[in-house]
């Protein structure tokens, strides 16, 4: 598996490509929630096998140096591989490089011990898109 990070517009296509199939097509969340203008002034990480992509997620910075991961998708046919710890594991590695000071997501409440693992803690419960429950975590980048 190799991991890109960039904002170059075939790697965000190539984002948009697998978050539409998951995002839209198997959660029944509208495109125009997903597609919110922030894809060009973002970084995404993308995971790729043999030239076919996995995994997707995207790093908005803002200008006080905090961060948002945002629209973390895995293709159906490779959940259950690592890939996701992989893509997330990238963008915080990522974040910390470029002196990021910390990371925000939303994400869906049945994977809040999920990211735990990786350092964040639940802030709040959030909004509902779609049918599905959010909620607010954040990690600190700790420097070494």
């Amino acid at each position: 598996m190799e991991v890109t990070i960039g904002n170059d517009s075939e790697l965000i296509n190539l984002a948009q490509g697998i978050r539409y199939q998951v995002f839209t097509r198997e959660q029944q969340i509208p495109v125009e929630l997903d597609l919110d203008g922030l894809d060009e002034e973002s970084f995404h990480a993308l995971v790729t096998e043999n030239g076919e992509p996995m995994a997707t997620a995207r790093l908005t910075v803002k200008e006080d140096g905090s961060s948002v991961m945002a629209r973390v998708a895995v293709n159906e046919e490779c959940r259950g591989m690592g890939v996701a710890s992989k893509v997330i594991q990238a963008i915080m590695q990522y974040a910390q490089n470029i002196d990021v000071n910390s990371i925000e997501i939303h994400a869906h409440s049945y994977l809040r011990s999920y990211y735990e693992r990786f350092g964040f803690e639940f802030i709040k419960e959030v909004e509902v898109v779609g049918e599905h429950q959010l909620i607010e975590m954040q990690c600190q980048i700790v420097r070494t």
